[in-house]
């Protein structure tokens, strides 16, 4: 008999550590529940579920997050949150967040099997993710909690800013996507590969 076991989407990859020959560490976030929100107002009872169930406040300011806890609120758009939580407590989370919206215009959808999470932690971490994206990410905008969705190496992604020292990212990317962009991540967050912003680039070894 077939028996069917779970692998997360990067299951394969080897998490690198940063040291002399790479300036940050690349990891897979694994066990991380997701679930998609919609919902058309901030304010009533929605908001209240929200906050009873997850314990953080909903935010209602573009491109940022809120969080209690193991649990995270993120800003997608005006009617849409993207809430994360260690995987163990996802089943309550969805539960009660369907059983709190019954009444309300909203929709609440497990995405954990959706999307892949890369860290990546060390100085630079935001250059590297620049390398493949327009936004500049070292504007004093994006602080610890900042939330950005952006087109990255061709293909949709989502940057969750996690802390400053060290610098610390989260990168989402869809999972079919997920071993092109870690494959992407471990050849440009190379030595050879580096850049120094605003300043003269030394020319690469031969």
């Amino acid at each position: 008999m077939v028996e069917l076991s779970y692998a997360t989407p990067l299951s394969g990859c080897t998490p690198l550590a940063d040291g002399a020959d790479r300036p940050v560490t690349l990891s897979e976030v694994a066990g991380r529940g997701m679930i998609d929100l919609r919902l058309t107002t901030t304010g009533g009872r929605g908001a209240a579920v929200v906050r009873e169930v997850t314990g953080a406040t909903l935010p209602k300011k573009p491109r940022t997050s809120r969080t209690a806890g193991a649990t995270s609120v993120l800003w997608l758009s005006v009617d849409q949150w993207l809430i994360t939580m260690p995987l163990e407590q996802r089943d309550a989370c969805l539960e009660g967040l369907k059983s709190g919206l019954a009444r309300t215009h909203a929709m609440v959808t497990d995405q954990s099997d959706a999307r892949a999470v890369i860290r990546l932690t060390g100085t630079g971490a935001r250059e590297i993710i620049m390398k493949g994206g327009a936004p500049d990410l070292t504007l004093p905008d994006f602080t610890p909690g900042s939330v950005r969705r952006m087109l990255f190496a061709e293909v949709a992604a989502m940057c969750h800013f996690i802390d400053d020292e060290p610098e610390t990212v989260d990168l989402y990317v869809f999972r079919s996507y997920a071993n092109y962009i870690w494959n992407w991540l471990v050849q440009t967050s190379h030595p050879n590969a580096a850049i120094g912003l605003w300043r003269r680039q030394p020319a690469p070894p031969v």
